[in-house]
C-alpha cells in the first residue's frame, strides 16, 4: 500500500528526506524558507539540492550529526555535495539527538553506516561503541562512528584532535616561514586549552603529544582539574584566565561553543588578557570570524578559525565513512561559498 509517512518538528526532518529510502510515496517541501504548513518542513530547494532527493534510493547509504544543537552545522552542505560530485551512493542528515544510547540501539539497522557526533555528545559516543580507537581511547572522547558491515559492530574514532591541531601548526608555521617540519611549532610552547569536553579533551591531548605544556581552563574547576591530570598539565577556572600569563606568546583554543551563533556577542576572555597569546584558535566556526576571533587579531595575534578545523576534521570522517582517499580540494572549493 503506498503510505506518506511524515514526523513533524525538528526531529522529523529526516522522515521527509529518507521516506524516499524507505518506501514513502511522496514527501513534499515549502517554497519559500521560513513559509511553513507545520514545523521541520524543509525548503524543496534544499529536498532537491543538498539532499539530492531525487538519487536517493533503497540502496543509499545512510549518513548525519548527531547533536545538540545541530541545525547550525555545515557538515550535510558538505558532505552531501562532495557525494554528489564523486557519484558516491549515500545521503547525509541532521540527527537531533537528546539520549545517544537509546538513539543507537533504536537506528540499528545496516541503513544508517556512519555518523559525525558533536556537542554533548563527544565522551558518551565513547560508552556506547563496540570498539573504540586507541587515539580516541586515549582522548576520551568520539566524534565518527562506523557501523562495520560484517557485524554491524559500532567502531569509534576521533579525527577533531589532527583538524586541530594542523590547523594551528600551520598558523604558527606562517607566522615563523616555515622552520623544521620535523619538529612541531607547539613544542615548548604554553597551550591554554578552553573547555574540558570531547574537543577540549581532543585538543588537549594533541597539544600534549606535539611537546606542548598544555593548561586547561573551564567553568567548573573539577572538570578542568580531572582532565590536566589526565594529560598531565594544569588547570584554571575560566574566571582566572583574565589575569592568567605567566609568560608572552602563549596559544588559546576556544573548544567551547562560547560565541556561536545566536550569542556572537558572548566571549571566553577579555580582550586586553588576549596581548599575551600570539596565536588564537576558536573551534566554532558560526560565525566564521567569532568577537574571539577579532579581537585577538586586534590584539596582534595570529588567529585559526574553526572552519580549518572543521575541514581538517572532516577529511578524516569522509575516509572512515567511504574508504576512499577524501578529495580535498572539493572540500575546500565547497566551504568557500561559506
Amino acid at each position: 500500500v503506498p503510505f506518506i509517512g511524515l514526523v513533524m518538528g525538528d526531529r522529523g526532518l529526516i522522515s521527509r528526506i529518507l521516506c524516499a529510502k524507505f518506501g514513502g510515496y511522496l514527501t513534499f517541501g515549502t517554497l519559500e524558507s521560513g513559509v511553513v504548513s507545520a514545523p521541520g518542513q524543509p525548503t524543496l530547494q534544499d529536498l532537491l539540492y543538498l539532499y539530492n532527493l531525487r538519487q536517493v534510493a533503497p540502496d543509499t547509504k545512510v549518513y548525519g550529526i548527531i547533536g545538540k544543537p545541530v541545525g547550525h552545522s555545515k557538515s550535510p552542505i558538505l558532505f552531501n555535495e562532495v557525494f554528489k560530485s564523486v557519484g558516491y551512493n549515500g545521503v547525509y542528515v541532521f540527527l537531533l539527538v537528546d539520549d545517544l544510547a537509546n538513539f543507537l540501539r533504536t537506528y540499528s539497522s545496516t541503513d544508517f553506516v556512519g555518523f559525525s557526533v558533536t556537542i554533548p555528545h563527544k565522551e558518551a559516543a565513547l560508552e556506547c561503541c563496540d570498539e573504540v580507537d586507541p587515539v580516541a581511547k586515549s582522548i576520551g572522547a568520539v566524534n565518527c562512528i562506523i557501523r562495520r558491515p560484517t557485524d554491524g559492530k559500532l567502531i569509534g574514532y576521533n579525527t577533531d584532535y589532527v583538524g586541530a591541531i594542523s590547523a594551528i601548526e600551520d598558523g604558527l608555521r606562517g607566522k615563523h616561514n616555515g622552520g623544521s617540519t620535523n619538529i612541531s611549532p607547539l613544542a615548548g610552547k604554553l597551550f591554554v586549552v578552553i573547555g574540558a569536553g570531547g574537543a577540549g579533551k581532543a585538543l588537549a591531548y594533541g597539544a600534549k603529544e606535539k611537546g606542548a605544556r598544555v593548561v586547561i581552563a573551564n567553568r567548573t574547576y573539577d572538570r578542568a582539574r580531572e582532565l590536566a591530570d589526565a594529560i598531565g598539565g594544569d588547570a584554571l577556572t575560566l574566571s582566572d584566565l583574565d589575569s592568567y600569563h605567566p609568560e608572552d606568546s602563549m596559544i588559546l583554543a576556544n573548544t567551547t561553543s562560547i560565541g556561536m551563533q545566536p550569542k556572537v556577542d558572548d566571549t571566553p576572555i577579555s580582550k586586553h588578557a588576549l596581548k599575551y597569546y600570539t596565536l588564537v584558535f576558536d573551534a566554532v566556526y558560526t560565525p566564521k570570524i567569532t568577537r574571539l576571533l577579532k579581537e585577538a587579531e586586534e590584539s596582534g595575534a595570529t588567529i585559526v578559525t574553526g572552519l580549518e578545523m572543521f575541514m581538517g576534521q572532516a577529511y578524516g570522517q569522509y575516509e572512515n565513512f567511504t574508504g576512499l582517499p577524501a578529495p580535498k580540494e572539493l572540500f575546500r572549493k565547497i566551504m568557500e561559498k561559506y
